[in-house]
């Protein structure tokens, strides 16, 4: 049998992670000679191309000079978390990517804190070592000091580093080496991490976890993992334990795949130690234990921390429903649901006492809104609400979820963004410090409450210069109320197309969210006013005609362009009693539909 190593490689958003991971599957002859292969070959997601981050977690193995190393490419944010918590009990090492310039940043302390405690020991590569800005003396003193903080061990604080440059392909145990390739990581790789666990020595019985759960349009649904102990091959009946020890089902295996290069190959059998996807079962899913028949003891899931915000998913009842999406009924929606928080862990998906909407809790704003693209671009058509923070009672006392923000930003900047943190949004100052080039480096702990709708003013108040990272810090005493978005809305008044000459006379009111020759509908929220109170208006009203002609009365109108909010941008601008109307060619925002009595209830409420 062929040496084998397990490793992941955490990052931060943005710090060259999958990049690098195209390299060394060049540099080791994954690719045959004249292979067209696109950049970033395991961001094989739409969105993922599009927005430049993993959001899945995905296995590739490269040969190395007679070793097979499974490189496991992990999601950069913390929203994508529950990824990285299932996908480290696959792996015996973990190489940490750092921008040489940036440091470690939020998420990277998030991944790192959970790879720490499972006792694996890190490989440093300093990355983007080429650029102008980079100060790879003090990242790695950084790095030091975070894994002290995070409580690492004597073997974990004697890691070995590299600098690197991953798009030039090139890393050195020196700063001023060769530079010419990554044999030097790979090297490493091989002798500082350990063999996987050979827990067949004795002869144990076949035990795998589920990690990861996916379909196959020819051989059905598959499981990834680890397998722990024994081997498995194409024919084997095993048999399905849930966490608690529960049997599910027993099936027959009906393939064994394992990772060569980007692809996925069967092979005759699987053994422990090796990555492996298995075919066959109808009802197992993630943090399952896949096994032979004679076991009944599961094998332990890493706990997944819990969701911090909740969303509610509703059909799309406006009167322009059902006019691009073909996926409309709330079963269709519903069965939608059910299959992502299967397949996604960090997600949990119950029932509202209606039984027509369904909340949603995940991890953030970022997540849900991931999620909710993905689903417009497959033909549904949803309404959403504003996020809601989930609470926690512990001996009598409410808790909330507090983050930890990060912020870069120019120095100029730095007054107007700790006022907003640390007054109206309840946050405390941790830490202030120069991060060189004329840029200070903010870190705060805010309430997640406090960071809903925060990222818009955030970048007008930067002037689009500032950089914002957060990731969840703990849970802490309810820090009181917050206030929500200042400014009222602009409400359309009317059923019907907009007209110009309506919208060119009201541009005063405020911004507008829409722009000529569009449908509206009594209730949509078409600009946002410039005071504090909603608005209701005509965008429908046309100029009056007459047989008098004057000069200058037929002038063109010029319209000022509207903002076109994205998707994310449009779940955190709306307010409690708003929704947005998600379609696949629309983002609308509009006022919830009440009936008539509960109209009277909320005005009795608040009078």
């Amino acid at each position: 049998m062929m040496e084998l190593r397990n490793i992941a490689i955490i990052a931060h958003v943005d710090h060259g992670k999958t990049t690098l991971v195209d390299e060394l599957l060049k540099q080791s002859g994954a690719f045959r000679d004249g292979q067209q292969v696109a950049e970033r070959a395991l961001d094989s997601n739409d969105l993922e191309r599009e927005r430049g981050i993993t959001i899945l977690a995905k296995a590739t193995s490269v040969e190395w000079k007679g070793t097979r190393i499974n490189i496991v490419d992990t999601p950069g944010h913390a929203d994508f978390g529950g990824e990285v918590e299932r996908i480290l009990s696959m792996v015996d090492g973990v190489v940490l990517l750092v921008d040489a310039a940036e440091g470690p940043m939020p998420q990277t302390k998030f991944v790192t804190s959970k790879a720490l405690a499972l006792g694996l020991r890190p490989i440093v590569v300093l990355n983007k070592v080429d650029k102008p800005d980079a100060e790879p003396d003090r990242a790695l003193d950084e790095c030091f000091d975070l894994f002290a903080n995070l409580g690492a061990d004597d073997d974990q604080l004697d890691f070995p580093a590299l600098y690197a440059s991953g798009r030039s392909g090139w890393a050195d145990a020196e700063l001023d080496g060769p530079r010419e390739n990554l044999h030097a990581l790979l090297d490493l790789v091989v002798e500082h991490v350990p063999a996987p666990r050979q827990a067949d020595a004795g002869g144990a019985p076949f035990r795998m976890l589920a990690t990861t759960l996916g379909a196959d349009p020819f051989i059905g649904r598959i499981l990834t993992g680890r397998i722990e102990s024994g081997s498995v091959s194409a024919g084997d009946t095993v048999k399905a334990l849930s966490r608690n020890g529960t049997r599910l089902e027993q099936f027959r295996v009906t393939k064994v795949l394992a990772f060569r290069g980007l692809s996925q190959v069967a092979i005759e059998r699987g053994s422990a130690g090796d990555i492996v996807t298995l075919a066959g079962m109808s009802r197992a899913t993630v943090a399952d234990t896949i096994c032979a028949p004679e076991v009944e003891t599961p094998l332990p899931a890493q706990p997944i921390d819990p969701p911090t915000i909740t969303v509610t998913f509703g059909i799309n009842d406006s009167p322009l429903a059902g006019r691009d999406g073909k996926k409309v009924q709330s079963r269709v929606i519903r069965e939608r649901l059910l299959k992502e928080a299967e397949s996604n862990v960090a997600i949990h998906v119950s029932e509202t006492p209606g039984g027509d909407a369904f909340e949603v809790a995940g991890r953030g704003e970022l997540q849900m809104g991931v999620l909710i693209e993905n689903m417009r671009r497959e033909g549904f058509e949803l309404s959403v609400s504003r996020p809601q923070v989930l609470f926690r009672h512990e001996n009598g006392q409410r808790l909330e979820p507090v983050e930890e923000v990060t912020i870069d930003v120019d120095d100029e900047f730095s007054g107007a963004v700790i006022e907003k943190l640390t007054g109206t949004r309840r946050g405390e100052l941790a830490e202030m410090k120069p991060a060189g080039a004329g840029k200070t480096r903010i870190v705060a702990h805010v309430p997640s409450r406090g960071l809903i709708g925060y990222h818009g003013e955030f970048l007008t108040d930067t002037r689009g210069t500032g950089v914002l990272n957060r990731v969840f810090h703990d849970w802490a005493p309810h820090k009181g109320p917050i206030p929500g978005r200042r400014a009222g809305v602009l409400i359309s008044m009317e059923n019907g197309t907009s007209v110009a000459y309506a919208i060119f006379n009201l541009e005063d009111r405020g911004r507008f969210f829409i722009g000529a020759q569009e449908p509206v509908y009594q209730g949509m929220i078409i600009g946002e006013h410039s005071r504090d109170n909603d608005l209701e208006v005509n965008p429908l009203k046309g100029k009056k005609l007459t047989n008098v002609r004057a000069s200058g009365s037929d002038e063109a109108v010029r319209l000022t362009p509207p903002v076109r909010m994205s998707l994310e941008e449009a779940i955190a601008y709306v307010d409690n009693d708003e929704l947005v109307e998600v379609t696949p060619n629309a983002i609308r925002l509009r006022k919830r539909f009440l009936d008539p009595h509960e109209r009277k209830r909320q005005a009795r409420a608040a009078s």
